[in-house]
């Protein structure tokens, strides 16, 4: 399969028209089975209604994104693609839920949540985490989630291999390169351990409008386990920092199974074995039919 993963510009729409336009050109453009939209890419959708003040902004992005949800399903299916849309604040009972919308060309979707909060979303934003995580068997192979910060923290990501992962997404959204080099790592370390591959898509540009995605620092990449039949760094595929476009890479599931049965290490195998894995409560994870 290909997989495209974009480094995100977030922009400043005047309209839905202007926006849906915008992401038509990216979905159009990507030429892959896989798309991967970022982390609070959604946020834009705030400057058509001229929402300012983070509270404003994040009600403003969580009444438009039902509709913006329906343009991105519609693309899904009319290009025969899986999409992972970028995320947004969902406004909940219990308090906004970050949340990214997954699309398969079938016209299933599925919601996944972000689990662990960032200092900023804690306060001021006032996240909340949201759903468990679910793992989504598709027509590409089994393909889960974890937003930005969750990618760092392994025990999500153990369960969901334990349930057959295949694919790792990572949307994400920093400020620093700090932050940026947080989450890849995050997600190399995962593609190492769960013997899996990641995919991590950042936001890019500057939104002096917005109090969450005012400025974005990263760049788009698509990882393996570095062992036998990929690269050595398990780089498929690695975009120039802070340059809005897609990067792709081929991912070969049939490599990936080799790997795992035949590669230098067994991670994914080998997990019970080390220390204290057994005291490791997992959380539940549910394992979803979108083809």
């Amino acid at each position: 399969m290909k997989i495209a993963t974009a480094c995100y510009p977030v922009g400043s729409p005047r309209g839905w028209s202007e926006w849906e336009d915008k992401v038509t050109h990216w979905v159009e453009e990507a030429r892959a089975d896989l798309l991967v939209f970022p982390e609070y890419g959604a946020m834009e959708l705030a400057a058509m209604t001229g929402a300012r003040g983070l509270q404003a902004e994040m009600a403003a992005v969580s009444d438009a994104l039902p509709r913006a949800w329906e343009v991105w399903g519609q693309l899904a299916q009319s290009h025969a693609v899986h999409i992972l849309a970028p995320s947004g604040p969902v406004l909940t009972k219990a308090g906004p839920v970050n949340r990214a919308m997954f699309f398969a060309p079938s016209g299933a979707s599925q919601a996944h949540d972000k689990q662990v909060m960032t200092p900023w979303e804690r306060a001021p934003m006032g996240c909340v985490p949201g759903a468990p995580p679910v793992l989504m068997q598709t027509t590409l192979g089994r393909i889960g989630v974890q937003v930005c910060y969750d990618g760092e923290f392994p025990l999500a990501t153990r369960a969901m291999a334990e349930a057959g992962l295949d694919i790792l997404l990572v949307p994400s959204q920093t400020e620093t390169v700090h932050g940026y080099n947080r989450v890849r790592i995050g997600a190399q370390a995962r593609a190492l351990e769960a013997q899996c591959f990641s995919v991590q898509s950042p936001t890019q540009g500057r939104s002096e409008w917005s109090e969450v995605v005012d400025v974005n620092a990263g760049a788009a990449g698509i990882f393996a386990p570095p062992d036998t039949g990929f690269p050595p760094d398990g780089v498929l595929a690695m975009g120039a920092m802070d340059t809005p476009g897609w990067t792709r890479a081929d991912a070969d599931l049939e490599r990936l199974r080799a790997a795992r049965a035949g590669g230098g290490v067994r991670g994914r195998a080998d997990w019970p074995t080390q220390f204290g894995a057994t005291a490791c409560a997992l959380p539940p994870v549910e394992l979803v039919d979108l083809t």
